[in-house]
């Protein structure tokens, strides 16, 4: 239970999707026009999220390593597919909407990037509890930044008036206003010194994307950590191996020292 809870946090703060390891921009920016559409978009993501990362981590043990990813993108895209027709039957305003981003899912980098690092290397229950929390994360994310451009731009929040028309900034509502409340909140963020990809020198971080910006090209987040764990690992090792080495030396120079103190003994025994 102990993981579950672990990989609940996981999401929701340690690696969230959207404010630390900065996931999933494409429908971050695109269609958190207003809160109801992200919270539609993440809601819609946690469910691929979940179904998905149990089902792969059912079959982790039987698809093959070299058709993985094409195994991922199939149980993915099945999933997708769907919700998308519940989402047409159920809730066609919000199907129309979201759009093509529904269908774009399928190669978010967020679902196939925990099939790869979580799903397919863990038992079920840790892998489903990972999905909802990483699936809450991207769902908090998108929200709050939909609140945001939902008040500046319409000055309402759900769809519920409270500023009147003479007050609404349009610009926010537009494409350039979700870059421009994204970098808002990734400023207050680094100000407050909280985790993330955009506020830490160098590659010191044990954030989830190794915190390597200079080198970083949006989707590489995954490698990029993989690379640095590598890069700590390798530096434990050769440390280690560097103390045994020591170590050695300084016993066989003992033992050096320890013959040559005999030597003289032996000669002056031979002598008398």
């Amino acid at each position: 239970m102990n993981t579950c809870v672990e990989r609940l946090k996981n999401g929701l703060i340690t690696e969230n999707p959207t404010f630390v390891m900065m996931l999933g921009m494409c429908p971050t920016l695109a269609v958190t026009s207003s809160a109801i559409n992200g919270l539609g978009m993440g809601l819609t993501t946690t469910a691929v999220l979940v179904l998905s990362n149990a089902v792969i981590s059912l079959l982790r043990n039987v698809i093959p390593d070299k058709v993985r990813i094409p195994g991922f993108i199939v149980i993915v895209a099945s999933f997708v597919t769907i919700i998308q027709l519940l989402l047409q039957a159920y809730l066609p305003s919000l199907n129309s909407a979201l759009g093509v981003y529904i269908p774009l899912i399928v190669v978010n980098c967020i679902i196939l990037g925990r099939a790869e690092a979580y799903a397919s290397k863990n038992p079920v229950l840790p892998s489903i509890f990972d999905g909802i929390g990483m699936g809450l994360g991207f769902t908090f994310g998108l929200t709050c930044i939909g609140i945001c451009r939902e008040i500046l731009g319409a000055g309402a929040i759900f769809n519920m008036k409270f500023i009147p028309d003479d007050y609404h900034i349009t610009f926010f509502v537009l494409a350039p206003g979700a870059f421009l409340v994204l970098a808002f909140l990734t400023a207050i963020q680094n100000k407050l010194q909280m985790p993330s990809a955009t506020n830490v020198a160098g590659n010191k971080a044990d954030i989830a994307c190794g915190g390597n910006c200079a080198q970083c090209v949006g989707s590489s987040c995954v490698a990029n950590k993989g690379i640095m764990e590598a890069e700590r690992v390798a530096a434990k090792a050769a440390k280690a191996q560097a103390a045994k080495e020591a170590a050695a030396k300084k016993k066989a120079m003992a033992e050096k020292a320890a013959k040559e103190e005999k030597k003289p003994d032996a000669v002056s025994g031979k002598e008398d």
